[in-house]
């Protein structure tokens, strides 16, 4: 799915988050959004969704204006908002059974997501009985069940700890690589952008502009990164932080 953001302005109660967002997501690409907290990165995402409608501007899902939600375009947030009272199968499958699949297949489906994921064995377990990067690892499921063609992740992975957080990275991107649709990334970690995205939009404070846009070589990156050390330290100098070439940096330390 190819997405085409049209000077896109966004305000709320007078207060203007994104001012004059124009960029063309091409179709299977990767392009990661980072940011100070509060810029407006994930008012693009929620527009992009359908949930929210721009100010000023138009979005376009190939060619046509997005008018509301559509499960071809599925948004993914940092909490990974399974109903507690349904096992991690039932919870994937729920995806499907709102699309009116029929429940037997739908479970059917949900087993064989939580086996790509690596969660095989734990089906019939509720959120509570597992750890929150398996909890996260069944969302991914539940995101990719339904073969969407464009997929917008809000800090996906913000809440896990380090190590957790890599391994999920691997996950998603095998996931990508086998099921080819449209990302958009909301991260705060820039060495997340650096590993998944094929693009990375660095923005400025509110309201939202694109302060330089980075591309980056379409191969099999490893979580060394040092080939991309340059890069790294410019977008943290474009963001105002200053690190060493081996410092790990996450953005909302460094905003309180």
């Amino acid at each position: 799915m190819k997405l085409s953001f049209q000077n896109i302005q966004k305000e709320f109660s007078g207060l203007r988050v994104i001012q004059d967002f124009s960029r063309e997501i091409d179709d299977g690409e990767l392009v990661a959004l980072v940011g100070p907290s509060g810029c407006g990165k994930s008012t693009l995402l929620h527009i992009a969704a359908g949930l929210e409608k721009p100010s000023q501007g138009a979005i376009l899902a190939d060619g046509a204006p997005i008018q509301g939600p559509n499960p071809e375009r599925t948004l993914m947030f940092q909490e990974n908002a399974l109903y507690p009272w349904l096992t991690l199968e039932q919870n994937v499958a729920l995806a499907l059974e709102l699309q009116g699949v029929d429940k037997r297949n739908s479970l059917e489906r949900g087993r064989q997501w939580l086996s790509k994921v690596k969660l095989q064995g734990f089906e019939t377990y509720y959120p509570h009985q597992v750890s929150g990067g398996m909890r996260q690892r069944a969302a991914l499921a539940r995101a990719f069940i339904s073969h969407p063609k464009a997929l917008l992740l809000d800090e996906p992975f913000g809440a896990l700890d380090a190590l957790t957080r890599m391994t999920l990275q691997d996950v998603l991107r095998q996931l990508i690589r086998e099921a080819g649709p449209t990302v958009l990334l909301v991260t705060h970690d820039v060495d997340e952008a650096l590993f998944l995205a094929d693009r990375i939009l660095v923005f400025s404070a509110r309201p939202a502009t694109v302060l330089k846009e980075f591309r980056l070589a379409r191969h099999e990156k490893t979580h060394d990164l040092s080939e991309f050390a340059g890069m790294r330290r410019e977008i943290l100098s474009l963001l105002g932080i200053h690190a060493e070439q081996g410092e790990s940096v996450a953005l909302e330390e460094m905003e309180a």
